[in-house]
């Protein structure tokens, strides 16, 4: 997905295993939980933040 999500929705969201800020990286598509080390997938414009989903983070 290479459009943006709407910074107004964005605002909103939280992670849902810290309750932190999620990042939008628009390169992967995907919002991104620092605190968490996940990456949670959009599909179809929709944010899906159900841990099962998310993607490990490789540790830096």
């Amino acid at each position: 997905m290479t459009q943006g999500l709407d910074p107004a929705l964005l605002a909103k969201l939280a992670c849902p295993v810290t309750r932190t800020p999620l990042r939008w990286d628009a390169e992967r598509g995907e919002l991104v939980s620092e605190a968490a080390g996940l990456a949670f997938p959009v599909r179809d414009g929709v944010p899906v933040l159900v841990v099962r989903e998310a993607r490990v983070i490789a540790e830096t």
